[in-house]
């Protein structure tokens, strides 16, 4: 695989990506009305301004919490074939769980995961 394969496979992305929005764009139907430009909230109307400013460490701790959940994601193929493949494996995933480990003291040192 060359350079010009992976231009190839940039071009064939954006395409596809590009494509998916020009096209939806040409085969939907246009349509403007005064409620489509208002928030929707689990059909309940919205009382008051809607547009309000969230703290952004509701967002931190979300990010925070998909982030270790796909990490520990990774263990299962780990424990699907740890007998298999013996001790290597076994020290690589310490190795993974210690800079997850490290990662986790890092964000509760700099108060990310402490709630509201």
């Amino acid at each position: 695989m060359g350079l010009g394969s992976l231009l190839m496979l940039i071009i064939c992305g954006l395409a596809f990506a590009g494509g998916g929005i020009v096209l939806s764009n040409v085969l939907s139907r246009k349509s403007s009305n005064l409620q489509k430009g208002q928030a929707y909230e689990c059909g309940v109307p919205t009382i008051g301004k809607s547009w309000v400013q969230f703290n952004v460490g509701y967002y931190l701790f979300a990010l925070l919490f998909l982030i270790f959940d796909v990490e520990l994601v990774f263990l299962y193929p780990w424990a699907v074939v740890v007998k298999e493949v013996g001790l290597p494996a076994l020290i690589e995933i310490v190795i993974f769980l210690f800079i997850l480990f490290l990662g986790f003291l890092y964000a509760h040192k700099k108060g990310a995961l402490k709630w509201m």
